[in-house]
């Protein structure tokens, strides 16, 4: 074969291989894998998570330091385990007020049992903010609850996962969460599926100032995942290896929002295959290196060269959006919000809503998940960008996206994850929630709720409100 054949032939297998691993790219130069795709999706850069570490030192970035002897465990929690956790909200995000209380769903289980994870009922009358008078209305779900429904995917169900909770405008509790399907020995199917899903939560008040869960209604599920081209399925996890390859898929954590009268879920997941899937092709993607054409080139054979290669290669994060209909069901799949292809695989919390005329995105992560020289293991971060409309396109925050670091070791009984924004009624400041003190790591201090404080927005700015700490779970400034 003379060279000019092997040349043409090794050209077009490189953009088929692209075509197959990052769907269609606008341009390649004739000799080389880089090309430039952005997908029309806005996109959590390279160049954007370099600036984090000289950022993270600021005082404006970093979670308040907690006193550890302040920190108590949730009365009514009865020696569970409680971690993420979630407001019953209005339409618009902020904290709803059902018949005078306040509502909190959490995950919670045995310290002892790690595949313990089920969504349990808290509730607090409105104008409390102590932490203990928090009462609990137990699990939201019998564990017969996903039988009834006959959904294909609820019946393998082995754990309940985050979500959200909107009050509907007749006065009902809607409840969106993730069904997660873990080992067949507990039920499940083995591969780790998560499916988007929802439920009304029945509740009745009794003269003693008690809320009571009352069973749930048009319990089904929503989404799966759909057919792998925008976002990733388990069965495409499956196929690159499932546990054995250093592949993670995400389907999880459904955020309800509403815009101009209509329905919307905004979750995390994993791109599908032609929004530019996993791969080695999505190295040469020079979208996902944002910067200068000078720092793609130092930074790409860095990362060729880097430890990290091969999870960068996996790396496909997304922040995706589905449209409901009036019954929440699904109505339409749609193009991710943001995604961090090359950057991490992880993007958790998904949490949106609309403050002084602009759309804020936010997301948790890990440091440890991430492909970024400078950022740690210890790192955690809530990340977050601004828009001028729910679908886009998003910028960071402060330039890089940091709205939060926190980088504890984990075995201190203060660290804190799963960092929530909470918009308040009135003003530039929100509620950030959290949980403090990993579950099972201590015998006499469980996972709870931690002290909550105060988040200043402006424009694309973003900062901690310095000496404003509020009660454990408090999600209301007040007065």
């Amino acid at each position: 074969m003379n060279i000019k054949k092997m040349v043409k032939q090794a050209t077009v297998a490189t953009f088929t291989t692209a075509l197959l691993l990052g769907g269609a790219a606008q341009t390649f130069a004739k000799d080389s894998t880089d090309y430039k795709e952005s997908y029309s999706i806005s996109h959590i850069t390279r160049n954007n998570m370099y600036k984090i570490p000289e950022q993270q030192s600021n005082a404006r970035f970093k979670v308040p330091e907690f006193d550890a002897s302040t920190v108590q465990n949730i009365s009514s929690a009865q020696g569970l385990d409680v971690w993420d956790s979630w407001p019953l909200q209005n339409a618009d995000g902020t904290a709803a007020d059902y018949k005078g209380y306040h509502i909190v769903f959490a995950l919670a289980g045995d310290p002892k049992n790690g595949n313990d994870t089920s969504i349990y009922l808290f509730y607090q009358k409105i104008g409390d903010h102590s932490l203990q008078s928090w009462k609990n209305a137990g699990r939201v779900f019998k564990d017969s609850d996903k039988y009834v429904a006959d959904d294909p995917h609820l019946k393998y169900q082995t754990q309940e996962w985050s979500g959200s909770a909107t009050l509907t405008k007749d006065g009902k509790v809607r409840l969106f969460y993730t069904d997660f399907s873990g080992a067949p020995e507990d039920g499940g199917t083995g591969d780790g599926n998560q499916v988007l899903s929802t439920a009304q939560i029945n509740l009745s008040q009794n003269d003693s100032d008690t809320l009571k869960v009352d069973g749930v209604s048009d319990h089904k599920s929503i989404f799966d995942g759909g057919d792998g081209t925008l976002y990733q399925t388990v069965q495409q996890f499956r196929d690159a290896g499932m546990y054995l390859s250093p592949d993670n898929h995400t389907l999880r954590d459904p955020h309800y929002v509403e815009d101009n009268g209509h329905k919307y879920l905004v979750f995390e997941g994993n791109t599908g295959t032609k929004d530019g899937y996993q791969g080695e092709a999505s190295l040469f993607n020079r979208a996902y290196y944002g910067g200068s054409h000078t720092f793609f080139e130092s930074e790409k054979e860095n990362l060729l060269n880097s430890s990290k290669k091969t999870l960068a290669s996996y790396a496909n994060g997304a922040l995706g959006i589905i449209e409901l209909n009036n019954d929440y069901s699904l109505k339409k799949v749609m193009k991710p919000l943001i995604t961090s292809n090359t950057v991490t695989d992880e993007i958790e919390r998904a949490n949106v809503f609309k403050m002084n005329g602009k759309w804020y995105l936010f997301t948790d992560s890990r440091g440890a998940k991430m492909t970024i020289n400078g950022i740690g293991d210890k790192d955690v971060y809530m990340l977050g960008f601004v828009s001028d409309s729910l679908t886009g396109p998003y910028h960071p925050l402060n330039k890089s996206g940091l709205v939060l670091n926190m980088n504890l070791d984990p075995n201190d009984l203060t660290f804190t994850y799963s960092h929530f924004a909470i918009p308040q009624a009135q003003g530039n400041n929100v509620v950030i929630t959290s949980y403090m003190t990993n579950r099972g790591f201590f015998a006499d201090h469980k996972a709870t709720f931690a002290p909550s404080f105060l988040l200043n927005i402006k424009g694309s700015k973003t900062s901690v409100v310095p000496n404003r700490i509020l009660e454990q779970g408090q999600i209301t400034i007040g007065k």
